[in-house]
């Protein structure tokens, strides 16, 4: 969740100082001129800012689409829900929204914007109305391996003796300690705000699973998936799939858009 959201922190830590490996894109790849849905808005997890997703972005703007990314201040649900609705107010046209990890609970509630024409969860939280962030983990196993220590002030960071393997396990020593020392802390009363909507009921969403995410326990991530009907696309990866795995999310996002766009006419 968020608490689990290794999201990461620097366009270097995304995808050029991870050395992922982003295939050009060829005539396949690019979106048709008449397709209606052109426009993607990324929304970050916690612990961390939005240039973890450098290797999506890279990814879907060589096909054509129009891709923002979402700086949360992690402050509080409303102050997340606000910057991603800034964004969306930036549009031109109808947007995918996608989630990672505490992301997923922002999109949630911030997607019942009418520009949103369908939402993507990368390994995310998926609460309904009425419900908090921290009841999505009630039943489930805790995530031992991911430990978060709480300032004074009631701030969250990932623990950094258990960083590596809590969050982001697939990554390379040198990566994780950069992303670990820049940690951006969450409040963590954040998870304890009910939401007042979940767009999720009324939108198309598709799930991309980490199979060795250990952020949350993977029966959880799969009852949050199938209790939104999603698509689902499952991916060997650790929580920070958003930065090792970009070539899967960005296809989820393009079958998303293409989908949707499809439906439209």
């Amino acid at each position: 969740m968020t608490r689990r959201s290794i999201t990461t922190i620097s366009a270097i830590a995304a995808a050029a100082s991870l050395s992922v490996a982003l295939p050009a894109a060829n005539a396949a790849d690019i979106i048709p001129k008449d397709q209606s849905v052109r426009n993607i808005v990324l929304v970050h997890g916690a612990f961390a800012d939005g240039s973890g997703w450098r290797g999506v972005y890279d990814n879907l703007t060589k096909r054509g689409y129009h891709v923002t990314i979402v700086q949360n201040p992690l402050t509080s649900l409303a102050d997340d829900v606000a910057a991603t609705k800034r964004a969306l107010e930036r549009q031109n046209g109808p947007v995918i929204l996608v989630g990672h990890s505490w992301g997923g609970t922002v999109i949630t509630e911030a997607g019942i914007d009418e520009k949103v024409a369908a939402l993507v969860y990368v390994s995310a939280l998926s609460p309904d109305a009425g419900e908090t962030t921290a009841q999505q983990y009630e039943g489930f196993a805790p995530a031992s391996e991911f430990v978060i220590e709480t300032t004074k002030d009631g701030f969250g960071y990932v623990s950094p003796e258990k960083f590596k393997a809590g969050f982001a396990h697939d990554v390379s020593d040198a990566d994780v300690a950069f992303m670990r020392d820049a940690q951006v802390p969450i409040n963590m009363s954040a998870f304890g705000a009910k939401l007042e909507n979940a767009a999720w009921r009324t939108k198309p969403s598709w799930a991309i699973i980490a199979t060795e995410d250990k952020a949350f326990d993977q029966a959880m991530l799969i009852h949050m998936a199938e209790r939104i009907k999603a698509k689902i696309t499952k991916v060997s990866a650790s929580h920070a799939l958003f930065m090792t795995q970009p070539a899967v999310i960005a296809n989820t996002i393009d079958q998303a858009a293409k989908t949707v766009s499809a439906k439209k006419q």
